[in-house]
């Protein structure tokens, strides 16, 4: 059976493929080679194979290169996005920086309108204390004038009773002209006297009623000024108050501890009066009493802000942000992390600064920090700015916001040029963006 299937085969290879031969004739000798009909079914075979894996890898080679022209041109659409995506971010960041400038203006201008208010209040209170003391005063020459003026008709009436009395009890013969001349001097006397003290008195009136309504119209722009202080108060006390709050910064505890700190300024807590009489303060004194009370919490708060680190530690229009806060991926072990601040990249050498007043506490190399500057703030607070090229502070040195503090560099554990700035609250890092976020729409 099996000799019968191999003679078939056979015949269909012979069919197919007829038995050849390949003559190689040299000039001595003749041979040939025989090609059976299975040799050239392999050969044929392998040639297939070969041909149809030159077809598949360059059908794999083509599909890949196209592949590799959509990846790419796929990459380059998202890098355009990117781009386009940071362009937005910097035309925000700066508007953001023009409307911070614009309410640091403001609330300057408010500071600046705050104290011109107060010694407007200081003046018209002092002015009215006086306004009051001549109100007394006129009120008591006019009491004392119409006393006067009480006993003059008195002593008229005496002197009409006395003149009728001797007329009656002597003779017309024996009346001297010198009496009568007496007594008309004294009536005459007495009459401008009394005309007197009436005009004295119409007059003491009249000046009454002018400095009673001097006092309304002292009263009216009082209570114009406290109503622009106490809304000028509340515009400024307000931003500053969201501002910690959003730092996660309990202000009672803030403005407890900063007022510990400057005890020795006075006494804003003290009991305010402006009456020397020792009565109870009248409503305006109560409000002068509120707005000086809150012209303290505003001063607490403004100290407070100036030693928190709500600015920035550069210039947002020479850099930007190319890590946040978080965990990521590590660009050199590969691993995840937690990246502990924010960087922030740029050129070689640019300023960085310090964003709140405090104490440098190192100023040297650290390891994975490189050049590192690090500054001690109030409230538990500690600032860190890594990775800079040269330091221009020492430890023990004393900073205040906007100082410059170093340039940015590419020292320690670093892959480019950039600043790595941490924030600290009693030694726990926290994502310094809070801060600074915080402030946008204050400074």
């Amino acid at each position: 059976m099996r000799t019968r299937l191999a003679i078939k085969i056979h015949g269909f290879l012979e069919r197919c493929f007829p038995e050849r031969r390949v003559f190689l004739k040299s000039d001595t000798d003749t041979r040939f080679i025989r090609l059976r009909p299975e040799t050239q079914l392999i050969a044929v075979a392998g040639t297939c194979v070969i041909v149809a894996w030159g077809i598949v890898a360059t059908a794999i080679v083509l599909m890949d290169s196209i592949g590799s022209g959509n990846f790419r041109e796929q990459a380059k659409r998202d890098q355009e996005t990117y781009r386009e995506r940071l362009n937005a971010l910097s035309e925000e960041r700066d508007t953001r920086a023009v409307e911070a400038l614009a309410a640091q203006r403001r609330f300057n201008a408010a500071l600046t309108q705050i104290s011109v208010m107060q010694s407007e209040i200081l003046a018209s209170e002092t002015r009215r204390h006086e306004l009051e003391t001549g109100i007394e005063v006129i009120q008591t020459t006019l009491r004392e004038t119409m006393q006067d003026r009480e006993a003059a008709r008195g002593e008229l009436t005496e002197l009409q009773e006395h003149s009728d009395t001797g007329s009656a009890a002597v003779s017309p013969a024996s009346a001297a002209p010198a009496q009568m001349d007496f007594v008309a001097t004294v009536l005459a006397e007495t009459a401008l006297e009394r005309d007197q003290i009436l005009s004295d008195a119409q007059a003491a009136l009249q000046a009454r009623d002018a400095l009673e309504l001097e006092i309304r119209l002292m009263d009216d722009r009082n209570d114009q000024i406290f109503r622009q202080l106490e809304e000028a108060m509340a515009i400024s006390v307000e931003p500053l108050d969201k501002m910690f709050r959003s730092a996660g910064m309990p202000t009672d505890r803030i403005l407890e501890q900063v007022r510990r700190g400057y005890s020795g300024q006075g006494g804003p807590l003290d009991p305010f009066s402006l009456s020397t009489r020792g009565e109870e303060p009248t409503a305006d004194e109560a409000r002068a009493h509120l707005l000086l009370n809150q012209m303290d919490q505003l001063n607490l708060y403004r100290i407070a802000a100036q030693q928190a680190p709500f600015a920035t530690p550069v210039n947002l229009g020479s850099v930007r942000q190319t890590s946040g806060y978080g965990y990521r991926r590590d660009p050199k072990t590969g691993g995840r992390r937690l990246h502990k601040g924010s960087d922030f990249a740029g050129r070689t050498g640019t300023d960085i600064f310090a964003t709140a007043d405090g104490v440098v506490t190192h100023a040297g190399w650290q390891s994975g920090y490189g050049k590192l500057v690090t500054i001690r703030h109030a409230f538990g607070i500690e600032t860190r700015y890594a990775h800079n090229s040269n330091l221009r502070v020492k430890v023990g040195q004393r900073v205040s916001r906007g100082d410059h503090i170093s340039d940015m560099g590419n020292t320690g554990r670093s892959t480019g040029t950039h600043l790595h700035y941490e924030v600290r609250v009693n030694g726990n890092p926290v994502n310094p963006m809070i801060y600074i976020k915080a402030a946008r729409n204050v400074f």
